[in-house]
């Protein structure tokens, strides 16, 4: 089943987005939510609805062939359950683990493609980790480091941040147990641990454990790579900052009330980046190296409108893997992790050739 169609729930910024790329894609978009926002496309087929309705959604995915959902993590997996019992492929962005694992358990007797965690990190950090992992000598591969962060350009306050992203979601990683590699191992450990600096271009970060970034990647490396782990990156003070607020002030048991505050101290930033390092050790043709990917991205212009950073590499990231299931590069059918994902397929799509045109160090890949 190609995918001419696509239903796109939550047109937000990144939902808008992702429905113009697809339209320049040729495809016959149309868009869901309970509110029409300014980045709404005009050549998108757009209707006011509610998103948590599953017999709305029902409806409106009559004559579609795939399904992209682009809300909060808590509404995600009523879209997955309209999508696998219409038959139609699904994508989201979603970084919970929880919802996820529901979705691949959906995946197992779906008639189409399910392919949740799409966009950053999860997403393509997945693939670049694997395309680091395959240069390297089999079974001796040492660590897997990843790292990434959307940050603004000028921070201001202690936090150091402006949320451009979900901060349901953001509250969600930093509460939530982590998935890491120990000696080979799977374990779990605390979100906002095992603090480390990195210095990137002569600028100081400060890097944690933040949950829902690896995806399935513990899974997949189990006992083939020694260190797997994920941390988000900011500047520095934000984690003394956020361990004030969740632990000695106890929002950890009322994020609900967090996230308000939030919204109204921290509002998005268009002057914003995306930060992302990864980096690799093993044995190469015998001799132990370190490899290493530092990416800058920073808001462009897309359809002769700026879009920020987190914006643009979120959306693009999901267009490219929807453009390599139209394609057939992707099964049709089951669930795809995104480390299995080709990183230079993807790269060579129209949505995931905008990371190599900003960045050349994706341009040998």
């Amino acid at each position: 089943m190609t995918i001419r169609t696509p239903l796109v729930v939550g047109m937000g910024r990144v939902g808008s987005l992702i429905a113009l790329l697809l339209s320049d894609l040729g495809m016959q978009v149309a868009g869901v939510d309970m509110h029409r926002g300014p980045s709404i496309p005009d050549n998108v087929e757009f209707t006011h609805a509610d998103v948590t309705d599953p017999h709305t959604l029902a409806r409106l995915c009559q004559g579609r062939d795939a399904v992209i959902a682009c809300l909060p993590y808590p509404l995600i997996l009523g879209v997955a359950q309209v999508a696998h019992a219409a038959g139609l492929h699904y994508f989201d962005l979603t970084e919970d683990v929880a919802t996820t694992q529901a979705i691949r358990t959906l995946a197992a007797s779906a008639g189409a493609v399910m392919i949740p965690q799409n966009g950053l990190a999860p997403g393509f950090i997945g693939m670049l980790g694997a395309y680091l992992a395959q240069q390297f000598d089999p079974g001796t591969l040492r660590q897997l480091k990843l790292r990434v962060g959307a940050l603004p350009q000028h921070p201001t306050g202690q936090l150091g941040y402006a949320v451009n992203w979900s901060p349901e979601g953001l509250l969600r990683s930093y509460t939530t147990l982590c998935d890491v590699l120990v000696r080979g191992q799977r374990h779990q450990v605390p979100a906002l641990s095992d603090p480390e600096i990195l210095r990137i271009g002569g600028v100081t970060y400060e890097a944690f454990t933040t949950s829902g970034g690896l995806g399935t990647m513990a899974e997949t490396y189990e006992g083939s790579v020694e260190t797997l782990d994920y941390k988000s990156l900011r500047y520095p003070g934000h984690l003394a900052a956020m361990h004030r607020l969740l632990e000695e002030l106890r929002f950890q048991e009322a994020p609900g009330e967090l996230v308000q505050r939030i919204r109204l101290a921290l509002p998005p930033d268009e002057a914003d980046w995306v930060l992302v390092h990864a980096s690799a050790q093993g044995h190469k043709h015998g001799a132990l190296q370190t490899q290493a990917l530092v990416l800058e991205y920073r808001p462009i212009a897309i359809g002769q409108r700026p879009w920020t950073a987190i914006a643009w590499t979120t959306a693009a990231s999901l267009v490219a893997v929807v453009a390599l299931v139209r394609r057939g590069t992707l099964p049709q059918q089951g669930f795809v992790k995104q480390e299995d994902i080709p990183l230079r397929a993807w790269l060579k799509t129209t949505a995931g050739r905008l990371f190599a045109v900003h960045h050349p160090a994706l341009r040998a890949v």
